[in-house]
């Protein structure tokens, strides 16, 4: 089954968010910096994810993750083993504050079902396949979204607050 670009699938699910919410009014400051501060956090998670699977020379592409050819587990990848969407879930999370209607998350709520069920599960089998027990073990030890455990045991938070996210 063809699967449409992760990214695509956001934007769409923004577009959806901003309809849903069509005619609401500026947000309070406060609703406003919340939301750029959940922004900010998930788009240096996904980026910081990018550039280690860049800097380790392994491919970004979504649609043939047989082509991995190095398994990524520091960094944002200890935290979660789907950072980048994770990042792409965020900010739509950011959105959906932003615009301060809760149809609004409805969209991420779909969002993050789509990716999990579609593309993170067609991702998991090939990595099973290309790394076996290495992914197994990565697999035991780090969450497919996040977990209290994960962030906090991390310092992700911490980094994140630095901008050392990277």
């Amino acid at each position: 089954m063809k699967r449409p670009p992760p990214p695509l699938l956001a934007i769409a699910a923004a577009l959806t968010q901003s309809a849903l919410a069509k005619g609401a009014p500026r947000p309070p400051l406060p609703r406003a910096a919340a939301a750029a501060a959940i922004a900010a956090a998930s788009g240096a998670l996904a980026a910081a994810a990018a550039s280690q699977f860049r800097r380790r020379g392994t491919t970004l592409e979504p649609f043939d993750p047989a082509q991995a050819s190095v398994l990524v587990t520091t960094g944002a990848n200890s935290v979660s083993r789907n950072p980048m969407y994770v990042g792409l879930a965020g900010l739509l999370v950011a959105n959906a504050v932003r615009l301060g209607s809760w149809k609004a998350f409805l969209p991420v709520a779909a969002f993050t079902l789509v990716i999990d069920r579609f593309q993170v599960a067609a991702e998991e089998s090939a990595l099973l396949a290309n790394f076996g027990a290495d992914y197994e073990a990565y697999r035991a030890t780090v969450p497919r979204w996040l977990a209290r455990r994960s962030v906090l045991s991390s310092g992700l938070l911490t980094r994140v607050r630095r901008g050392a996210c990277a």
